[in-house]
């Protein structure tokens, strides 16, 4: 952390804004209970260290993971649990001076990563961060999103989320296949649009994490039970 609050010193000191990423894998098995603790420490220590060091943190950028239970957590939730737990990291930890968190796609699909950074964007209200995504590779600038209801923005930094299937397109052909990836890429974009404005249209059930047997097994899980988790005693639980 000391060498993201370095690396971010320098770059304002170049007159240039630092992007510092605080990533955790997704990689695990590891329960959304305790990314949320493991989180808020990560981020909590980088904020900390660029304090420390000197950072101007309104010139700074967030570009963080969403936060998620491990690709192989045996546990289920539904998309509103893994949204309020991002809320819920971001209010324990990130300081108001910076101006949102432009989300990492983090070995998630591209629906996936839209459908969380959706419900994200729909639940915020008024807190202080505009939360939306910055696309990496030919299409760098976003619309913001609006600025009626709160101060900063939610975004996303996915490149492999919107890479990937272009290149899957290519798979066994030998060569690009440029009308092809052009029209899929412009369809991605779309998508990583309408997330960052919280109006994507989902289906019931996107952007759940099953369990990795009802993964394997293809089955719906049912969202039809609601658990609420307590992160209030998140933390006191796993020490």
């Amino acid at each position: 952390m000391h060498d993201l609050a370095r690396y971010a010193l320098i770059c304002q000191s170049e007159g240039l804004m630092p992007i510092v990423e605080p990533d955790v894998s997704l990689s695990g098995t590891h329960t959304l209970e305790e990314a949320i603790d493991v989180n808020i420490r990560v981020q909590s220590e980088l904020f900390k260290a660029m304090v420390d060091h000197g950072v101007f943190m309104a010139g700074s950028t967030l570009k963080p993971n969403i936060v998620n239970p491990g690709r192989d957590c045996p546990n289920s939730y539904t998309l509103m649990e893994i949204a309020e737990a991002n809320i819920f990291v971001l209010k324990q930890s990130c300081p108001v001076a910076m101006k949102g968190a432009n989300y990492l796609s983090g070995g998630q699909t591209l629906n996936e990563a839209a459908a969380r950074l959706n419900v994200i964007n729909r639940i915020k209200g008024n807190c202080p961060w505009n939360l939306r995504c910055v696309v990496t590779g030919p299409a760098m600038k976003m619309r913001p999103c609006s600025r009626r209801t709160h101060i900063h923005s939610f975004s996303f930094s996915w490149s492999q989320a919107l890479q990937l299937p272009l290149l899957q397109l290519c798979a066994g052909k030998g060569e690009l296949v440029a009308p092809a990836m052009t029209t899929l890429y412009i369809k991605e974009l779309k998508i990583a649009s309408a997330a960052a404005l919280g109006q994507l249209e989902l289906e019931l059930g996107k952007g759940d994490h099953q369990r990795k047997r009802e993964r394997d097994e293809e089955q719906p899980i049912d969202t039809s039970r609601r658990r609420v988790l307590d992160y209030k005693h998140a933390n006191k639980n796993l020490r």
